[in-house]
């Protein structure tokens, strides 16, 4: 007798929510680029029709602020919600459980690339050196990671490749991870645990759950939505701040003095951007659209990038928050270290792009 065929298998029919949610992100992203393709055209109309002498300073901040603040926002928003989809799959304690027992050198590689795609920065520096120090995560490796996460996430990232290009993009990612795995692996060398805190040093590993991998796409888009909402809610001041501040600097500083303050010629340029950089407090984001108008400006792209790391990787409100978990000594060495790398870039990148 012949035996039956086997009845045909018929895919799951995905849930019509899920259809929705995913049409809804594909309108979203059709009406995100139709509206950016307008932004040039859009600010300069509304240049012209400004009591505004044609070619001026006035002019030339008032078009640069028109057009950049859309097209910083627009841009942070759709990198924040791709990475808000990516940071789904990650969550502290996962991080913290790939980190530990991973040995000095293949660790500070490892803790540098996930500084780059999770979630975390300054802020979350107390939390998350007591987690990996208490998990056993060498000391080094532990600062691999807080060095890479504020100064190479995905955001500083990707608006440095949609404002300046992919060349000045790559190359920062390079040097950042550079910066973050030799220092992490110098502080490393230099055993330094007994800097700690004495409290710090006292905390015991805990358990944790992981993050939930039956998470459904709709879920994932949620956590998008929900990253636009937390990171874009907190930090648009100092983006349109940032903006305003490069704004001003494209309409109105001479490109003479900026090739003179911070130009290849001169050689103190790159510590002076980097002793001016440390005391002040902003995002990769805000701090992204000054860098803009300075290279636009003619300024050293190494001076600039040194400019820039420091305030992202050294600001002094970081320094008081590492404090809490630190000793003096150590967040000495740790300042030391990390500044002695960004020398190196600002340095190297001006040679490189000369």
């Amino acid at each position: 007798m012949t035996p039956c065929c086997p009845a045909p298998v018929t895919p799951p029919r995905a849930h019509p929510r899920t259809a929705v949610w995913i049409a809804a992100t594909a309108a979203g992203l059709l009406l995100w680029g139709f509206v950016y393709a307008l932004l040039n055209p859009t600010a300069d109309a509304v240049t012209a029709r400004l009591p505004l002498e044609p070619g001026s300073h006035a002019a030339e901040a008032v078009a640069f602020f028109l057009y950049d603040t859309p097209k910083v926002m627009m841009l942070l928003t759709l990198v924040v919600f791709a990475m808000g989809v990516v940071r789904s799959f990650f969550s502290a304690e996962r991080t913290r459980a790939l980190l530990a027992g991973r040995a000095e050198g293949v660790g500070n590689v490892a803790a540098a690339l996930l500084g780059v795609v999770t979630p975390f920065c300054s802020c979350s520096a107390v939390p998350l050196f007591i987690g990996f120090v208490s998990a056993g995560v060498p000391l080094g490796v532990t600062f691999s990671f807080l060095i890479a996460a504020p100064m190479i996430n995905e955001v500083a990232l990707g608006l440095l490749f949609a404002l300046v290009g992919w060349k000045i993009a790559l190359a920062y990612l390079g040097f950042g991870l550079a910066v973050a795995i030799v220092s992490g692996w110098v502080i490393g060398r230099l055993h330094l645990e007994g800097w700690l805190q004495d409290w710090v040093r006292a905390v015991r590993a805990g358990t944790a759950d992981l993050p939930d991998d039956a998470q459904t796409l709709v879920d994932r888009l949620r956590a998008g939505l929900e990253a636009v909402k937390d990171i874009v809610g907190r930090v648009w001041p100092w983006v349109i701040g940032g903006i305003a501040v490069g704004a001003a600097i494209h309409g109105w500083v001479p490109v003479d003095l900026i090739a003179s303050i911070m130009g290849r010629e001169a050689w103190w340029s790159v510590p002076v951007a980097v002793l001016v950089g440390i005391p002040m407090y902003s995002n990769a984001a805000g701090i992204i659209p000054v860098v803009e108008a300075l290279i636009g400006k003619g300024a050293a792209i190494g001076t600039v990038l040194a400019f820039m790391m420091s305030v992202i990787a050294l600001s002094a409100p970081e320094m008081v928050i590492l404090r809490k978990v630190l000793t003096v000594r150590l967040l000495a060495v740790f300042v030391a270290v990390v500044g002695l790398g960004i020398l190196a870039v600002g340095f190297l990148f001006n040679a490189l792009f000369a």
